[in-house]
């Protein structure tokens, strides 16, 4: 009954028909509920015809008080449809925000609605198949309902499967991808969702650490994580065309560093620059992405691995 207030608020005069439809529920169901608000004090009444239908005397409103403006408009940016979807909470979002913009005098409405119409928010990575979370919402309920699982998980590494009983103590989405966070023993560890294979709920619960904060831990954790990947520094020189390529070709960090690094050009407008490197042979393949703009210094094994794939190049166009 209060999702067909919210419709009747929200879209005007609907027919029984329509109603139905919007509501998943038989045309007899929209008419006892009509009945039903009506009896309860709503002013809602029919309009016979074929372009008939119900709704509600002119100024009647359930109206969600003491917002300001901005704070009407900020209302629209919480529909994140794809995480929303991927939680299983899709058609719980749908109806929230139908139920709060009803609320809303028309006024805030208005500017509430423009905001939708100018903006929207794609939190998917480009050029990247969005990652199958098939275990995403039962992983979700048991950190909401502080349920003990366990969880059978695919690494890198061997073995390349493991299980692990844990304590959920929240789910994030990070550049499109979920991430679990969850103890494990005496440790609060990381697991990205996508290699969650099976999810058992193991009948027990748990008492969520008080002093336990979730973005702190992840901000925190994320700095690490960033730190720890990059464990070689490499010596590059790039010349204007290959400083020109830095912001196109490398990730975030890489290029942060190489500009902080970059110092005075030489005569021939080159520059040396430090470049961080997760290992050796992705450090390979991020220096072939500048071609021959760039010229590794050190260390000397990404110099000799990239001069032997230059001579492999050569050699397969024939370069005399």
């Amino acid at each position: 009954m209060l999702s067909l207030l919210m419709l009747l608020q929200t879209r005007g005069r609907m027919s029984a028909t329509e109603l139905a439809r919007a509501l998943e529920v038989s045309p007899r169901t929209v008419y006892r509920d009509i009945e039903s608000l009506s009896a309860a004090g709503v002013p809602v009444y029919a309009d016979q015809g074929r372009a008939g239908g119900y709704q509600l005397l002119d100024g009647y409103r359930t109206r969600l008080t003491g917002l300001t403006g901005a704070e009407a408009e900020a209302l629209a940016f919480t529909g994140m449809p794809g995480p929303a979807t991927d939680l299983g909470l899709g058609a719980e979002l749908t109806a929230a925000q139908l139920k709060l913009m009803a609320a809303l005098p028309p006024e805030l409405a208005s500017r509430a609605g423009r905001i939708r119409e100018c903006f929207h928010l794609d939190v998917r990575v480009w050029f990247r198949e969005s990652e199958g979370v098939p275990c995403l919402s039962e992983l979700a309920n048991a950190v909401w309902d502080n349920r003990v699982v366990r969880i059978r998980y695919r690494r890198w590494g061997d073995p390349p499967e493991i299980e692990r009983t844990l304590w959920p103590l929240g789910v994030v989405l990070k550049g499109g991808v979920w991430y679990l966070v969850a103890r494990s023993g005496s440790r609060d560890l990381t697991y990205r969702v996508s290699r969650v294979l099976e999810v058992v709920d193991t009948g027990s619960a748990f008492e969520r650490p008080k002093d336990f904060d979730l973005a702190t831990f992840w901000k925190e954790w994320a700095e690490r994580f960033e730190a720890e990947q990059y464990r070689i520094t490499a010596r590059i020189r790039l010349s204007p065309a290959g400083m020109a390529k830095v912001p196109y070709v490398l990730g975030f960090h890489e290029k942060r560093v190489v500009r902080a690094t970059a110092g005075e050009p030489d005569a021939d407008g080159w520059v040396t620059a430090d470049l961080p490197i997760e290992t050796v042979e992705i450090g390979h393949t991020e220096v072939l992405k500048l071609g021959a703009d760039a010229e590794v210094l050190a260390p000397p094994e990404l110099r000799e691995r990239l001069a032997a794939t230059a001579r492999a190049m050569a050699a397969a166009y024939d370069v005399r």
